[in-house]
């Protein structure tokens, strides 16, 4: 665990790993997420992702594990589009006469 760049987070519960160790570790890295919270995986020393636990996304972010994309769609003003009169049309504006430059 030597080779592990660890810092403490929010109450001390957080962890950063470097990507290769996170890499080479993830079944860890997964299982520390799980008991003990969030894991942060640094790119070239900066985060670039979190590991959480399922139950902890699903708790920041409910609608996650709300409706489906399908659903979004289906309730959506463009699936109701053969309500609306298939005969209205667009009107098209009269066309003038071309301009003579033979003058």
């Amino acid at each position: 665990m030597a080779d592990v760049k660890r810092r403490a987070g929010p109450a001390g519960t957080a962890s950063a790993w470097k990507l290769e160790d996170a890499k080479a570790r993830f079944s860890e890295v997964v299982r520390l997420a799980r008991e003990r919270g969030p894991q942060h995986v640094t790119v070239h020393g900066r985060d670039a992702v979190v590991v959480l636990a399922a139950e902890d996304y699903a708790r920041l972010a409910p609608a996650a594990a709300g409706r489906s994309l399908a659903a979004l769609f289906a309730d959506s003003p463009f699936a109701r589009l053969e309500q609306f009169e298939r005969t209205v049309l667009r009107e098209r504006a009269p066309m003038r006469e071309p301009p003579d430059f033979s003058a």
